[in-house]
């Protein structure tokens, strides 16, 4: 964003004039329209599919773990490129990946994150495909995961990191 496009206010935030906001829609539009279409693919590749889940949690089938995997090596070499050949957003930013040192935080984290998605069947990345799928069940899981992200934002200081 260039700095003509941002105007201080006294309080010291930030406001963007109209031409800008008409970008942020337009961009948004873009993104909800990727959305929809990675919320498609998720339905007809049964990534959303409790049974799907299931399997895997009871490694009856290989079928989440093939798509998990592929996820894994895709982030894998997609990061491995970014710092490789420095590669910029398409504003011509520089990409920075910042260092992340692990705690036990990340164990406990895991294990809340994979006990949920075994109670509920859904992971917080296709719970809107379920919900666009017609499973208006999803909405309660949705609210769920709306709080537990509130609470965990309320008492992050007092969380081990």
């Amino acid at each position: 964003m260039s700095q003509e496009n941002i105007h201080s206010i006294d309080n010291n935030s930030t406001c963007i004039n109209n031409s800008n906001q008409k970008e942020s829609v337009m961009g948004n539009i873009k993104y909800l329209l990727v959305g929809v279409l990675f919320g498609i693919v998720f339905v007809k590749a049964e990534i959303i599919s409790w049974f799907r889940i299931q399997e895997m949690f009871t490694l009856q089938s290989f079928h989440m773990y093939g798509v998990i995997g592929t996820a894994v090596a895709v982030g894998a070499l997609s990061v491995f490129m970014i710092k490789k050949f420095n590669i910029k957003t398409i504003a011509g930013e520089k990409i920075i990946i910042a260092e992340k040192k692990f705690t036990k935080g990340h164990i406990y984290g895991g294990l809340l994150f994979g006990f949920g998605w075994a109670m509920t069947g859904a992971c917080p990345g296709p719970l809107f495909a379920h919900l666009g799928a017609g499973f208006t069940v999803a909405i309660i899981v949705i609210i769920s995961a709306i709080a537990g992200t509130w609470t965990y934002g309320y008492f992050q200081d007092k969380l081990p990191h």
